[in-house]
C-alpha cells in the first residue's frame, strides 16, 4: 500500500477539530469559565434558577445547544444524569478490571525497565478508574453504591478485558490496540457536555497515550526480533484485534444509548464512525510494523476514501458481554476478593478521618 503510516502517538487525530490534538488547549481557548470557577460560571451565565420543569429543561437544552458545559448544581434530566451515572462507572468499572491481565506480566516481564514501566502503567489504570468514580459521584450516586453494582455483577465493564494475556506479546497487543481503541474513543469525550467528565478524561488521555506508544515498542521489538518473536507478535495481534474493534460498542443499528448520547453531547460520533477510525490508522501502522491483520476483507476503497473491514463476531461480543467469555469468572472473583481483603484499608481510613474531623471541630470550638 502506498499510504504513509500514522503516527503511533497520534491515535485519536481529528484533523477537523484541533480540540482532538489538545483538549486542554481547546477549553483555553474556549474561555468557558466553567473550566476554572464554576461559582463565576452560574453568575456569569445569566439563567434564572428553575422554578418549573419547563424552564429547568429550557436552560437545560441551551446548555447543550451553546455547546456549555453542564455542572453537578446545574439541573438535568433525569435520563441523561442515568445515562452519565452508566457510562461513566462503567468506564471506571473497565479501569480497575483492567489492571488484571496486565498486573499478570509484572513479575515476568522480560527485563528491569519493562518491569518498571508495566507497573507504572497498571498503577495509572488505577488512577483512572479513581478519577471516574469521583466524576461519576457528582451525578449524585455513592462510590460504595457504584462499586458493589460491579462487585453484584449488575454493572458492565469492557468485553475486552475478559480475553487472556497469554503471553508477553499480548501486552504489547493491549497497548497497541486495546489502549489505542480507547484513545480514539475517549478523545472525544474531552469535549462531553458534562463537565467533571471531560475535565477527567483529559489527563486520563494523555496517560493513554503513554501506554499505546508502550504497546507499539513491544510490539516493534518482537516484530524485528526472532522468527518466533515476531510469530508470537502475530499471535497476539490475531486474537486481539476483533476484540479491540468491538470495544466501540455495536454496530450504530443495533445500538440502545448512541443516538441520544449524541443528541446531548455526551458522545459526538457514533460506534461505527470512531470504529473506521481507528481501523484507517491501525493499517499502515500494521504495516510499519510488518505484522498482518486477521482481516481477509481488509482494503482500501478509493471512493469512500476509507479502508473497508470485514464484519465482526457480534455473537461472541454479546455471549462475552453477558458473562460467558473466557476469563470473565477469574476476574470477578479477583476482584471480589481484592475488595474483601482490602476492607481494614477502607475502615482504618474512615476512622482516621472520623478522628481528625472531630479533632478540627473541637479546634474551631477553642475546646
Amino acid at each position: 500500500m502506498t499510504h504513509t503510516p500514522t503516527a503511533v502517538g497520534a491515535l485519536a487525530p481529528d484533523p477537523s477539530n484541533a480540540a482532538q490534538h489538545d483538549p486542554a488547549q481547546h477549553d483555553a481557548e474556549r474561555h468557558d469559565p466553567v473550566q476554572h470557577d464554576p461559582a463565576q460560571h452560574d453568575a456569569e451565565r445569566h439563567d434564572p434558577a428553575p422554578h418549573d420543569a419547563a424552564s429547568a429543561h429550557g436552560a437545560f437544552d441551551r446548555l447543550i445547544a451553546e455547546d456549555s458545559r453542564v455542572e453537578p448544581r446545574d439541573w438535568m434530566p433525569d435520563g441523561y444524569r442515568r445515562t452519565l451515572t452508566r457510562q461513566i462507572s462503567q468506564h471506571a468499572h473497565s479501569e480497575i478490571i483492567g489492571m488484571q491481565p496486565e498486573a499478570n506480566w509484572i513479575t515476568r516481564a522480560p527485563s528491569l525497565r519493562r518491569k518498571a514501566i508495566l507497573i507504572a502503567k497498571v498503577q495509572d489504570e488505577a488512577g483512572h478508574g479513581l478519577y471516574l468514580y469521583s466524576a461519576a459521584e457528582t451525578l449524585g450516586t455513592p462510590r460504595d453504591t457504584l462499586v458493589q453494582q460491579l462487585l453484584d455483577g449488575t454493572a458492565k465493564y469492557s468485553s475486552i478485558f475478559n480475553y487472556p494475556t497469554l503471553t508477553w506479546a499480548d501486552v504489547g497487543a493491549i497497548g497497541w490496540l486495546v489502549d489505542g481503541a480507547a484513545i480514539a474513543n475517549q478523545v472525544p469525550l474531552c469535549r462531553c457536555s458534562y463537565g467533571p467528565y471531560a475535565r477527567a478524561m483529559v489527563r486520563v488521555c494523555k496517560e493513554e497515550s503513554f501506554h499505546q506508544r508502550q504497546g507499539w515498542e513491544i510490539l516493534h521489538a518482537l516484530s524485528h526480533g526472532t522468527p518466533d518473536q515476531k510469530e508470537m507478535a502475530q499471535d497476539a495481534v490475531n486474537r486481539y484485534y476483533g476484540p479491540s474493534l468491538q470495544m466501540f460498542g455495536p454496530p450504530d443499528g443495533e445500538s440502545t444509548h448512541s443516538r441520544q448520547s449524541m443528541d446531548w453531547k455526551i458522545k459526538r460520533f457514533s460506534n461505527d464512525e470512531l470504529r473506521q477510525r481507528f481501523v484507517d490508522m491501525i493499517v499502515p501502522q500494521a504495516e510499519a510494523l510488518g505484522l498482518t491483520l486477521p482481516d481477509p476483507d481488509l482494503a482500501w476503497n478509493e471512493a469512500r476514501g476509507h479502508y473497508d473491514y470485514g464484519e465482526l463476531d457480534w455473537a461472541e461480543f454479546t455471549s462475552v458481554l453477558r458473562g460467558h467469555g473466557p476469563c470473565n469468572a477469574q476476574r470477578m472473583e479477583r476482584r471480589r476478593t481484592a475488595h474483601a481483603d482490602g476492607a481494614w484499608v477502607r475502615d482504618a481510613a474512615a476512622a482516621y478521618a472520623a478522628r481528625t474531623s472531630d479533632q478540627r471541630d473541637a479546634s474551631m470550638k477553642g475546646v
